[in-house]
C-alpha cells in the first residue's frame, strides 16, 4: 500500500505538506481558535473561548489519535515545516523534552487561577478576540502574531526542527497527557505499526523523522509507540521496504 502511494502522483508526504501550507495561510482567520494565549485572556473574564473548547477536544481526540493534530494540521508546525530549509539540525532527545511538561502543568495552573478569580466561567464565546470571526483584524494583532511566530522559529533554529513542538508547546503536553491514558487502559487506537523482521538497518526512517526520533531503534525492539511521535508518518515513507504503517490496535 505505502509502496503505491509513494509511486503516484501525489504522495502522501505532498499532501501533507499541502495541507499544513493551507493551515498556516489560514492563520488570518484561526489564529484566536488555536491560541494559548485567548485563553488566558478569556479565563481572566471568566469566558470559555473558542481555543478552550478547541483544546478540550484536542485532548479527548488525543484519546484515540494521538498528536495527529501535530503531524498534520498545526499551523505551528507548517510554520517550522516551511523553515525547515534554513533550520539543518535535528532534535536530540533529553532533558529539554520535559520543558514542555513543565510549561503545560504551569499553563494549565494559571488557566485555574484566573478562572477561579473570575468567579468561574459565567460565558462560552467560541468567536472571542475576533471580528466577525476574523482573527487578525488590525495591524497590531499582525504584529503580535508575527512576534509569536518568529520565537517559534528562533526557538526551533536553536533546538532543531519541529523544536517549539519538542521544547515549549503547551498542548503537546495535553496531547501526550490523553496518549499515556489511552496507553495505560489500551483501548484501540490509531497508531504506527511496524514489522520488524522486513528492516535492513538503513535508517531512513531515523534520518526523516522530522522530530529525531530513534525510529529505526523503536522498529528494532517492535515498540513504535512514543510521545513526541506526530503521525505524520514521514518515517513509513521513507522506508524503502513498507516496514512501518498506520494501524488501529489496541495495547501494544
Amino acid at each position: 500500500m505505502t509502496s503505491s502511494i509513494r509511486r503516484s502522483g501525489w504522495s502522501r508526504q505532498k499532501i501533507h505538506t499541502l495541507i499544513l501550507i493551507i493551515m498556516f495561510l489560514l492563520v488570518p482567520l484561526t489564529i484566536f481558535y488555536i491560541s494559548p494565549i485567548v485563553i488566558l485572556m478569556g479565563a481572566a473574564e471568566g469566558i470559555a473561548t473558542g481555543s478552550m473548547l478547541f483544546y478540550i477536544a484536542l485532548f479527548i481526540l488525543s484519546l484515540v489519535v494521538a498528536r495527529l493534530w501535530c503531524g498534520w494540521l498545526c499551523p505551528m508546525g507548517a510554520w517550522q515545516k516551511i523553515c525547515s530549509p534554513v533550520i539543518k539540525r535535528t532534535v536530540t532527545e533529553g532533558w529539554r523534552n520535559g520543558i514542555k511538561y513543565v510549561v503545560t502543568v504551569l499553563w494549565l495552573a494559571l488557566i485555574g487561577f484566573l478562572i477561579v478569580n473570575a468567579g468561574g466561567i459565567h460565558a462560552v464565546d467560541p468567536f472571542y478576540g475576533t471580528v466577525n470571526g476574523i482573527s487578525i483584524s488590525s495591524v497590531e494583532v499582525l504584529g503580535m502574531v508575527c512576534l509569536i511566530f518568529a520565537i517559534i522559529f528562533v526557538v526551533a533554529f536553536l533546538t532543531g526542527r519541529r523544536g517549539y513542538c519538542h521544547v515549549l508547546c503547551p498542548i503537546a503536553g495535553i496531547m501526550v497527557a490523553g496518549r499515556k491514558i489511552r496507553n495505560l487502559a489500551g483501548w484501540p487506537a490509531l497508531r504506527l505499526d511496524a514489522s520488524p523482521e522486513k528492516c535492513t538497518d538503513c535508517k531512513k526512517c531515523s534520518r526523516e523523522c522530522p522530530m529525531g526520533l530513534d525510529v529505526n531503534g523503536m522498529v528494532r525492539v517492535g515498540r513504535m509507540e512514543n510521545a513526541d511521535c506526530i503521525l505524520c508518518a514521514s518515517c513509513a515513507d521513507a522506508c524503502p521496504n513498507d516496514v512501518i504503517s498506520y494501524s488501529v490496535k489496541g495495547k501494544q
